[in-house]
């Protein structure tokens, strides 16, 4: 894992939680998978095109060194996954190896992590080949010759509300991550957003410690832009399926992913297009105020 995923060895705050994302992508298939703790248990989340899982687990199960996580036994890692779950909820196992990762340039937070944040995010790889399989309730879903994306999530609470996009299923070599939410801090509230274009070798960084102006941020719907750079995503967003969140540290809330769905990405600079392709894996959540 990245350098800005590490978390030092000290104790931690009872409202404390931190969760790795790990997406797989391949001939239609899809299995993102969420590993984790939060303040009284780890966890492990799996999330398909059809529906969703959660298998809770005791704190004494979950442990983690350096770029490796345990949770009951399955491990997760930057070079893969092995995963041994049989649980009457689900039953899933099988192996997935991960070819040379994609990581960004520096934290995704940007000055944003040296302040009390209530979520602290990073990427850890927007895209990497994929090889290997696992077996899912009977059914076998083979990644070889896929794509994987990589990310986290450490801290308190995830935002209030908040959309989240990412797709690396393109033609081109593109792999796009959009989070747009409002963020407390220090008694105030106000939008951020953080997003990463990586296209044909280059990377696009549009932030707000950038001074990216959110043009449009609704259903369906995000547009962004900074300077001579435009971004523009239009999902057709088909329902997704439940996921539990942290609150306080505690695993209470209710959320609903679409782990891959149709979605239409443009993004210019000036009137040039630069790219201007649909996903039919992308990711995407959008939790509004409550």
């Amino acid at each position: 894992m990245s350098r800005q995923t590490k978390i030092k060895s000290k104790a931690l705050s009872p409202r404390y939680f931190e969760g790795w994302y790990y997406k797989h992508q391949a001939a239609g298939q899809t299995l993102a998978l969420i590993s984790g703790r939060a303040r009284d248990h780890a966890f492990i989340q799996a999330v398909t095109d059809k529906q969703s899982y959660r298998i809770p687990y005791p704190l004494s199960q979950y442990r983690r060194e350096k770029d490796r996580l345990w949770v009951g036994e399955s491990l997760f890692s930057s070079r893969g996954i092995q995963l041994n779950i049989h649980d009457p909820a689900l039953s899933l196992t099988g192996d997935i190896r991960y070819g040379r990762l994609s990581p960004i340039d520096g934290d995704i937070m940007g000055p944003f992590r040296f302040l009390p944040m209530q979520c602290r995010h990073g990427v850890v790889s927007m895209r990497h080949k994929l090889s290997g399989a696992v077996e899912l309730d009977g059914k076998t879903f083979d990644f070889t010759g896929g794509t994987g994306y990589i990310e986290s999530d450490r801290g308190r609470s995830f935002p209030e509300s908040y959309v989240w996009v990412q797709s690396n299923d393109f033609h081109r070599d593109c792999s796009i991550l959009v989070s747009v939410a409002t963020i407390p801090l220090l008694g105030l509230e106000f939008p951020g957003c953080i997003c990463v274009v990586q296209l044909d070798g280059h990377e696009y960084r549009l932030a707000t410690y950038n001074g990216v102006k959110i043009r449009r941020c609704q259903p369906g719907a995000v547009t962004l832009t900074q300077g001579k750079y435009r971004l523009d995503i239009r999902v057709d967003d088909r329902g997704g399926h439940a996921l539990q969140a942290p609150q306080r540290g505690a695993m209470t809330r209710t959320i609903h992913e679409n782990a891959a769905c149709p979605a239409r990405f443009r993004f210019w600079e000036g009137d040039t297009v630069l790219f201007d392709e649909w996903s039919h894996g992308t990711g995407y959540e959008y939790v509004p105020l409550s």
